[in-house]
């Protein structure tokens, strides 16, 4: 590289370090609750990249709460036995056989290699399931869908798929004075000591909701919400988003994303937001950048 294209390199990085500076002063101490999952927990360049970018924002003051999905690895597992995978508006469906399955590789193996991952990059994490120090309370989740030839809605049972009914803050408050980064797998337990599978979006959404974080991110296999023109929204209100869900255009695995941002909003949280999570940095882009990436939901 010539010297002048060298020093113009280096200036171009000292002028990100500059943007970032007020972004970091404001978000010291903060508590910001990143979903992790897609692309971003399969291909290794990104898992590396995230893993770094969480390391970071602990060493800088930030402290960041993850929770993983494992949809993927899941589907694998359950592929390999031969039992077949049916969703629900995005949603597992989740039957006796299918759960224990499921804790296995959310808890077992997916969560530990996370923290391992995190750890190996300088990050002090810790992994967690819901069932550890009574940290994710559920109940039995039903799934309404509407139909116009149908006064009412159907109920629809999807076996043993939760939602969060109760977040202990103080196990991952005691974590964080701790200096640990918790990494949270979604399953939880109910009052009969019932396992439950639990949406990663909707305990990311509870979770930050509990502990009124400042930001929610949800990592997801697409730019953000998109428009019928298959156009990014880059920021989308909680009226717009009933819209284009009403008219199919938020569909599938996108409408538990919206449905826990809006949770997280009305619970205090003050910025929620849906980013790609193929994009390597993504979630130190969306922080500390003017621009940002990926759709901030608004109330």
């Amino acid at each position: 590289m010539h010297p002048e294209e060298e020093l113009s390199a280096l200036i171009g990085k000292a002028k990100v370090l500059i943007e970032a500076l007020p972004y970091i002063r404001v978000f010291k101490g903060k508590t910001f609750v990143i979903k992790y999952g897609g692309s971003a927990m399969v291909d290794q360049d990104l898992k590396n990249s995230f893993a770094r970018d969480i390391a970071l924002l602990k060493l800088i003051g930030v402290n960041p709460i993850v929770v993983h999905g494992g949809g993927p690895q899941i589907g694998q597992t359950l592929s390999r036995m031969k039992i077949e995978s049916r969703f629900v508006d995005g949603i597992r469906v989740t039957d006796e056989e299918t759960i224990n399955i499921v804790e296995m590789v959310l808890v077992g193996k997916v969560n530990k290699e996370i923290v391992a991952m995190i750890n190996s990059h300088g990050g002090p994490a810790i992994g967690l399931s819901g069932k550890d120090g009574s940290l994710l309370k559920a109940e039995k989740m039903f799934i309404e869908k509407s139909e116009p030839e149908h006064e009412r809605p159907e109920i629809i049972d999807i076996g043993m798929v939760g939602k969060v009914t109760s977040v202990n803050t103080d196990i991952l408050a005691l974590l964080e004075k701790g200096g640990f980064i918790p990494i949270i797998a979604p399953v939880g337990f109910g009052r009969a000591d019932e396992t439950f599978n639990i949406n990663a979006d909707f305990v990311a959404g509870a979770v930050a909701g509990a502990t009124k974080a400042e930001k929610l991110l949800l990592l997801t296999d697409e730019k953000g919400i998109l428009d019928s023109g298959k156009n990014l929204i880059s920021t989308l209100t909680e009226n717009a988003a009933r819209e284009l869900v009403a008219t199919g255009v938020i569909t599938g695995g996108m409408l538990p994303k919206v449905k826990a941002c809006f949770s997280a909003l009305s619970a205090g949280v003050k910025k929620a937001h849906i980013i790609d999570g193929r994009v390597t940095h993504s979630t130190l882009l969306e922080i500390f950048t003017d621009k940002g990436v990926g759709t901030e939901m608004l109330q």
